[in-house]
């Protein structure tokens, strides 16, 4: 919905509130459902309800409840049964400045502010040990600047000065979050900061109201919130398909050539577009992967892309589609061969008449208004389309991993017999029990991949380190390298057991491995682990969802017996394990031994 897309207008947001929640969801979306508890250290309402509407924007149906004013403390530290009885799967803590100005030092004591920051910490970190007691995500916000400044610019770095007080306090929230997984911060210093802090203290509302910041700056704190939320769950996008004219530069290569396109340091237009250039490229090292959909002859596109002031080059992009197809039509190929769903794109274009057809073309994807090249930058950050809360190895390999399979791709078009063309892949596969080092890369496929998932249950990192060590779960995880290169941790299987039963909870498998026999290497491995604990038989699920249905059939060719379904498709599958015998042909399992 455009009206929740960066820049929104805040006022419009405020005072239609029920009219957008009604539309968004009348819109048909499959949404998934989470509960989420917001612990206010100032009034509420406000954020909570327009939180809703961004959450619903990601695709989250969010059963939201509030604390009472200023009980933030006390029901994180000494409970609440109404608390406990919504059993949260995220908790908010909606603090600010006015929560710690009490422990400011005063000017002329001999109190050593870095002691009084330790303090106050101490305060907060007790509330986030008894909120581990839920076993979810906590997102606690950061502290803005107060609206004074008492010793002037030595505020900033004089020991009592309250400025370097919040800085302290800051510094001891990020180093907390490097600390503890499903730990994350809501950045309310820059929120503040770029709405602008006199207006953000609106010091009429907070003394009427008791909200902590200017009611027009609700919108953005929650949009901010909203951000780390759909990111823990995996809405994240992956991919950012851009225009080329007058979008990675200025003008038209096909009629200007390539050396009358504007791009570069000698002019403030040129330097735009070095600058998005730059910032695009950034994308890709936190594992973003960039296309090209331009109405351009494929020539003059790979000329303007090696123009000497570029950034940019044609081996940055996973693929290019240059020609006079409509651009919709072009994103729908480069999904179908990334396999990927519409709803991992952002589409970047200067024209308003291509943003409208692919917006209403394609489902999912993300169109923002790029309306003024010096505003490029800023529209796309601000909209939070990549929002990290887990960032692993495999992220800074997205890019490598894809071209990888466009090479595989091409292989394979030799190939007439496709198992001959399996073993030229020479495939080496790591199946183990979860391990610590993997625990981001799991996290992240628990909650992002929806094709190849049986049951297509989230998890969170905290609850994914607790199956490990769990005595009577049974975990694991696959990484599948080739010829080609590592694709990195490509499956997840999570089993509980229960004397000689072991019940399949989650399998999932990203797509860019399917039909390589993965799936029979994970099941090989997990027969023969449920084994070697004295387990006879493995249960299956399968709970059909918008885009699991390529699954259904998986336990039937596994050679399970369906034992239930019910009206809604959800089915159950059974699988003896008395004389069991291996289904995988193609692939070496811990070809090094290890166990």
């Amino acid at each position: 919905m455009k009206e929740l897309e960066y820049p929104f207008d805040p006022s419009l947001i405020l005072s239609k509130r029920k009219k957008l929640r009604r539309e968004l969801l009348e819109d048909g979306q499959t949404r998934i459902k989470k509960k989420i508890a917001v612990l206010g250290g100032s009034t509420t309402s406000d954020v909570v309800k327009t939180l809703d509407l961004f959450l619903l924007n990601e695709g989250i149906e969010a059963e939201l409840w509030e604390s009472e004013y200023n009980r933030w403390w006390q029901d994180a530290v000494f409970g609440t049964p109404e608390l406990d009885e919504f059993a949260p799967d995220v908790i908010y803590i909606h603090t600010s400045w006015r929560n710690i100005e009490h422990y400011f030092p005063s000017v002329g004591s001999k109190e050593n502010a870095d002691a009084l920051a330790a303090e106050c910490f101490s305060y907060f970190e007790k509330a986030w040990a008894a909120l581990s007691r839920y076993n979810c995500p906590i997102i606690q916000n950061n502290f803005e600047l107060p609206p004074y400044r008492l010793m002037g610019n030595r505020d900033c770095w004089d020991e009592f000065g309250a400025s370097r007080f919040i800085a302290l306090m800051n510094e001891r929230l990020g180093e907390y979050a490097r600390g503890h997984n499903g730990f994350y911060i809501n950045d309310l210093a820059y929120t503040a900061a770029a709405y602008g802090l006199d207006a953000w203290h609106d010091m009429q509302v907070w003394y009427m109201y008791k909200l902590a910041m200017a009611l027009d700056a609700v919108p953005s704190v929650a949009f901010s919130v909203s951000r780390i939320v759909k990111s823990i769950f995996g809405k994240n996008k992956k991919t950012v398909t851009v225009d080329l004219d007058n979008t990675l530069w200025g003008g038209v290569v096909g009629d200007d050539g390539v050396d009358g396109i504007q791009i570069g340091r000698e002019t403030a237009e040129s330097e735009c577009f070095e600058e998005f250039q730059k910032y695009l490229k950034k994308l890709t090292s936190i594992g973003i992967m960039l296309t090209v959909s331009s109405k351009n002859d494929h020539e003059n596109a790979i000329a303007g892309l090696n123009h000497p002031e570029g950034i940019l080059r044609p081996d940055d992009f996973i693929s290019i589609k240059a020609n006079w197809n409509p651009k919709d039509r072009n994103i729908a190929a480069i999904a179908h061969e990334m396999d990927l769903g519409s709803d991992a794109f952002v589409f970047l274009d200067d024209n308003p008449t291509e943003r409208a057809l692919v917006s209403r073309s394609i489902k999912g994807i993300a169109v923002p208004e790029m309306t003024s090249p010096d505003t490029y930058i800023r529209t796309v950050d601000r909209n939070g389309y990549f929002e990290l809360t887990t960032f692993s190895a495999d992220d800074t390999k997205r890019n490598d991993m894809y071209r990888a399979n466009s090479q595989r791709a091409q292989l394979q078009s030799e190939f007439a017999d496709y198992g001959e063309y399996l073993l030229s892949l020479d495939m080496r596969a790591e199946i183990l029990p979860f391990s610590e080092v993997y625990i981001p890369r799991i996290t992240q496929l628990t909650n992002k991949s929806n094709q190849f998932n049986l049951t297509t249950k989230r998890y969170t990192q905290t609850q994914i380190e607790a199956a490990a060590n769990d005595e009577s779960t049974l975990t694991l995880y696959g990484k599948l390298t080739d010829s080609f290169g590592d694709n990195g941790v490509v499956a997840v299987t999570i089993a509980r057991l229960d004397g000689n039963v072991a019940d399949i909870e989650l399998w999932l498998m990203s797509c860019r491995v399917l039909k390589k026999d993965m799936e029979y290497a994970m099941l090989d491995t997990l027969a023969a682990e449920c084994i070697s604990r004295g387990v006879e038989k493995i249960v299956g699920h399968y709970y059909p969802t918008a885009k699991n249905s390529m699954v259904r059939e998986l336990f039937a060719d596994f050679g399970f017996t369906k034992t239930a379904e019910d009206a809604d498709g959800n089915t159950a599958w059974e699988l003896s394990l008395d004389g069991y015998k291996n289904k995988n042909r193609y692939i070496k399992v811990n070809p090094k031994g290890e166990e």
